[in-house]
């Protein structure tokens, strides 16, 4: 049956009651009110539905088609619970066993896949310095975009909104949040608060010595933790040198001998060869060369997109399509690395370390860390943990109203640096539009209540 009838079926049902009651029952009063803002609502709502009804049982299906479903990410409930485990903690358990079993069938072998053996993957290389690339494209572009766009970050906590109004969702878990009724207190952002790159220790020898000492802490450089993972998939920098083997190293009863460094350790010493990946490319140049039509973006230093003129927003669409590109690039090729290169996090706090194995420092300060003398708990980490992409509320317009904390289960999310982009006049990305939810239409303040 029409929606619309059922609706108007109901609305004559409730008018017949209230005629016969004489107009007494409030109670029907009440219903007729809110049937008839249904019914308002329902031209609103049909044709959302309708299309929500073609595209979302469809979405699952198109993940090979290059559409899926992302939905709003979440936030642990405590900050004393672990972060779920990449892999599953029964198949772990089943790959040390066949491991522990290999060991024993062969005490010493040769490691023959890289990047285990100590060598390089050869077609990973050219991934790596792509990556580092657009990492510099990207710092060059959110530069020049926070100057336009607006970035509020709280005063207390690590929440960040993009536009000139801060949202009034209450998730502040600052200082004295409670007697705020864990509201934010919005400051003027920057660069740093679009998102964030976590630190880790820059191993020399990744096979060879793939774990810092405690006593190391100091003496060991940390580096932001996609820097190291270009290097160690085959980026050349001038200020963390790395070793580079040309034959594979050797693998007896667990323990990794390289007999390579003791027949050659004076002539390798130091030295970056390449012996089974492509030629060298310097990286620090590409970060020198200009980017074309928007060097010169705000020489008038402009502050509002009002004030912008059609050649400068023209710029300003260039430069957000350009810094958004190197942002999938980016994202997509350290999440190519990282399927061959091994990273781990820690379970309970936000710790990185690019390597086969966690370093041993005591410095864990989160739950359950007396149990573990200070150490972290490593395990698998993801690409949100190498980037942290700071998820952001998703909002229509920058000069609209503030978003309410009565109406969040119908806002969407987006990493800071693509709702920036978006803002700035860049498309919306396919796998972003599900998570932003493009489709969903809020009701607005009054109609809370009515809303189930």
């Amino acid at each position: 049956m029409d929606p619309g009838r059922i609706t108007k079926l109901g609305v004559l049902s409730v008018q017949n009651t209230i005629s016969r009651h004489g107009g007494q029952d409030m109670r029907a009063t009440v219903i007729l009110l809110k049937l008839s803002l249904l019914q308002r609502l329902s031209h609103r709502l049909i044709p959302i539905l309708s299309f929500a009804s073609e595209t979302w049982p469809a979405a699952t299906a198109s993940v090979d088609d290059g559409f899926p479903y992302f939905d709003v990410p979440k936030r642990r409930r405590r900050n004393s619970e672990r972060k779920a485990y990449v892999t599953p903690m029964k198949v772990l358990i089943e790959r040390a066993k066949a491991e522990r079993e290999a060991r024993k069938a062969q005490p010493c072998r040769v490691l023959d896949e890289p990047p285990a053996n100590g060598l390089l993957v050869p077609e990973l290389v050219e991934v790596a310095h792509r990556v580092y690339q657009a990492r510099g494209s990207l710092l060059f572009g959110l530069s020049q975009l926070v100057q336009v766009i607006p970035v509020l970050r709280c005063r207390f906590c690590n929440e960040v909104h993009i536009g000139y109004v801060g949202h009034e969702i209450r998730t502040c878990t600052g200082s004295e949040s409670f007697s705020r009724n864990a509201t934010h207190v919005w400051t003027r952002g920057g660069v740093r608060d679009v998102f964030f790159f976590p630190k880790c220790f820059h191993l020399y020898d990744r096979v060879g010595k793939p774990r810092v000492g405690h006593d190391e802490r100091f003496s060991i450089p940390r580096i932001p933790a996609i820097v190291e993972l270009c290097i160690q998939a085959g980026l050349d920098l001038e200020k963390y040198p790395t070793k580079r083997r040309t034959k594979p190293v050797y693998c007896i009863e667990g323990r990794i001998v390289d007999f390579e460094s003791v027949v050659k350790e004076d002539e390798t010493e130091g030295q970056c060869s390449f012996g089974n990946d492509k030629p060298f490319v310097n990286s620090s140049t590409l970060l020198k060369q200009p980017i074309e039509k928007v060097q010169n973006l705000f020489e008038n230093n402009l502050s509002h997109l009002d004030q912008l003129s059609d050649e400068e927003r023209n710029k300003l669409r260039d430069l957000s399509n350009h810094t958004l590109n190197s942002w999938i690039e980016m994202s997509s090729g350290a999440k190519k690395i990282m399927e061959k290169y091994a990273v781990n996090t820690c379970g309970y706090c936000p710790e990185i370390q690019v390597g086969p194995k966690g370093h041993k420092l005591r410095m864990c300060k989160a739950s359950k860390h007396q149990s573990r003398n200070g150490l972290h708990a490593w395990q698998e980490a993801t690409l949100d943990d190498l980037v942290d992409p700071n998820y952001v509320w998703h909002v229509e317009d920058l000069n609209g109203p503030a978003l309410n904390n009565n109406l969040k289960r119908y806002y969407g999310k987006a990493p800071a640096v693509v709702e920036i982009c978006v803002h700035a006049g860049a498309p919306v990305p396919d796998q972003y539009r599900t998570m932003m939810r493009l489709d969903v239409v809020s009701p607005d303040r009054d109609e809370v209540d009515l809303v189930a």
